[in-house]
């Protein structure tokens, strides 16, 4: 799907959300997967509170920076103008099925505010991501990146040193930049369970050997599960998330160079994220078909807000330290 897309004024877009057929001329299954609307601070709330249930990607121009009318709030991406919508517009209808389902999450999911439900959340984000790896556009990035076969590795996948006041773990993949694996993954929750118990206070901290934090998900690994009803009862079995946000209070990570996809969404779980000034952070899975699948929808908008989180995700964008910094996803700078 590759449908024109122009920019509605706010007024215009007022009209056309208002009408109660608007279910049956805007969405995916109507060849629109994205609706642009500019001033989109001056939307009126009725027509706002529309975007919630379309089938699309809603985004709304604000040209001053900061500016927030009654329904900015309402819609899935900010930008501040039309060549900042370009690159949006590009990311949903290069993948639209992954972009809405998205955006969908996002909205509805327990990064939305205060109190949310991490459960819920990591559950609702894993049955979209198995639901869009059935679809097409996930078998075709698979078709696309080849296959790869790891041979098996000599060095455990997470190094843990409990033996001092400080419990420090490490993601040791260095060759393969701490790719994620379902073996770290497995190795980082046996870290972590025994550190919930009533009685340890001790600090935990995080990183990662080698050039980067985490470069993401293992590409050997995706698609390697039969079907996706498994891979969902996998990922809500023996998920990190639930123990890094339960821990979160006394974790902190500790990022140096990328962290990309299940590298950032992990991390964003602590308490305090520290990053050097060479840090990067990234999410591409919309890109590959798919949705961030390690608890990125839950923990990035908590700490940035959806909108921003949608903007990462439908662009693929990296971001700097420095922005990070400004933006909230990271706590402080070191050396």
């Amino acid at each position: 799907m590759n449908p024109p897309v122009g920019i509605l004024p706010a007024a215009e877009a007022a009209g056309l959300l208002t009408n109660p057929t608007v279910d049956m001329d805007l969405g995916i299954l109507r060849g629109q997967p994205v609706l642009v609307i500019d001033q989109a601070d001056r939307l009126p709330p009725d027509a706002a509170a529309v975007l919630s249930d379309l089938p699309l990607v809603s985004v709304g121009i604000v040209p001053m920076a900061g500016a927030t009318g009654s329904g900015a709030s309402a819609f899935d991406v900010l930008v501040s103008d039309a060549d900042d919508a370009v690159a949006v517009v590009e990311g949903v209808t290069a993948n639209p099925m992954a972009a809405v389902t998205c955006c969908q999450v996002l909205r509805h999911g327990a990064g939305t505010g205060a109190g949310g439900s991490t459960h819920a959340g990591l559950l609702l984000e894993s049955a979209a991501y198995g639901t869009l790896q059935g679809g097409p556009e996930f078998a075709r990035w698979l078709d696309g990146r080849g296959r790869r076969v790891r041979p098996e590795e000599a060095e455990p996948p997470l190094l843990v040193d409990a033996t001092g006041d400080v419990v420090r773990l490490t993601l040791n993949r260095p060759r393969l930049r701490n790719a994620w694996s379902a073996a770290m993954r497995d190795a980082l929750v046996e870290a972590l369970r025994p550190l919930a118990v009533p009685g340890d206070d001790r600090p935990i901290h995080l990183n990662g050997a080698g050039s980067a934090f985490c470069c993401g998900g293992d590409p050997a690994e995706f698609g390697t599960v039969d079907d996706p009803a498994t891979a969902h009862l996998i990922r809500s079995s023996a998920n990190a998330a639930p123990w890094l946000d339960r821990l979160a209070d006394r974790l902190t990570v500790t990022v140096h160079g990328p962290a990309v996809g299940a590298g950032l969404e992990l991390a964003a779980f602590a308490g305090q994220v520290e990053a050097t000034g060479a840090a990067t952070f990234r999410l591409p899975e919309v890109s590959m078909g798919l949705i961030p699948g390690a608890g990125g929808t839950v923990s990035v908008p908590r700490r940035i807000g959806r909108q921003r989180a949608a903007w990462m995700c439908l662009t693929g964008a990296t971001i700097d330290a420095a922005t990070a910094l400004a933006w909230g996803l990271v706590d402080a700078l070191i050396d």
